[in-house]
């Protein structure tokens, strides 16, 4: 199969993308099992795009039943180098308020449970990946370059906090996170960005902040509903069509 220029995880609220063109679905299996869903791949200002759903594309698949390896490997399997992960988030420091799209540059991981290497097997080849820069900075700085011009606002650095889930904070665990140095909070951001790392893949992160987290933001007593929460991933993933094709484009 012909090489695929760029693949994009979709998160929670961004299950296709509407600006991709003679779309082929294809049902990838991998030595991992399979991914949350099809994988559709078609062009986008002239570059092959593929596209998969990390929740599956009716949201059935919670973040830590999600097999990460899988959607990986399929992505890698099907010809590209690069993925660009779209994650909704909801945002812990004053830079990252609702509406805001950021592109991160460090990570603490407080997940637990989930298969997160591809060494778990027995006879696994053991990997020690350098992971001190969790995400890839050439494509963080070709996606920050892209949205400088296509006049996307994004903003540059931030720590994402990677929760267990499926549940939200707790106002504690929250107050724990920025003493840790979080600025985002998420379910999705590992194991997948450590995986990506051990396939040799590029990746980087689009955080989308869709609310406040627990206890954050002017007014800690919020209440935030669905509605509000759609709203926020809809007007801050409102650029992501343009940023994306002044990436191609790059």
């Amino acid at each position: 199969m012909s090489s695929i220029d760029l693949a994009v995880i979709g998160g929670t609220g961004l299950y296709k993308l509407a600006e991709l063109q003679d779309i082929e679905t294809v049902q990838p299996s991998t030595r991992f099992g399979e991914p949350s869903g099809p994988v559709r791949i078609g062009t986008m200002a002239g570059h092959r795009v593929a596209f998969l759903a990390r929740h599956g594309e009716g949201h059935s698949v919670p973040p830590h039943k999600v097999n990460y390896r899988a959607n990986l490997a399929a992505l890698q399997d099907l010809g590209t180098s690069r993925v660009l992960a779209l994650n909704t988030v909801g945002g812990i420091t004053e830079r990252f308020g609702p509406r805001v799209l950021a592109c991160p540059d460090q990570l603490i991981d407080y997940t637990w449970g989930r298969i997160s290497t591809l060494c778990e097997e027995p006879g696994s080849e053991v990997l020690h990946v350098d992971f001190g820069e969790p995400y890839t900075r050439s494509l963080r700085e070709v996606v920050l370059a892209a949205a400088a011009r296509a006049g996307v606002a994004l903003v540059d650095g931030g720590c994402y906090g990677a929760t267990q889930g499926p549940r939200l904070e707790t106002r504690a665990e929250i107050a724990r996170m920025r003493r840790d140095g979080c600025d985002l909070v998420g379910m999705t951001g590992m194991p997948e960005a450590g995986l990506a790392r051990e396939l040799g893949l590029d990746y980087a992160c689009l955080a989308i902040v869709a609310n406040w987290a627990a206890g954050a933001g002017p007014d800690p007593d919020e209440v935030i509903t669905l509605q509000d929460v759609l709203d926020n991933v809809t007007a801050a993933s409102a650029g992501l069509p343009t940023l994306l094709e002044a990436l191609l484009r790059s």
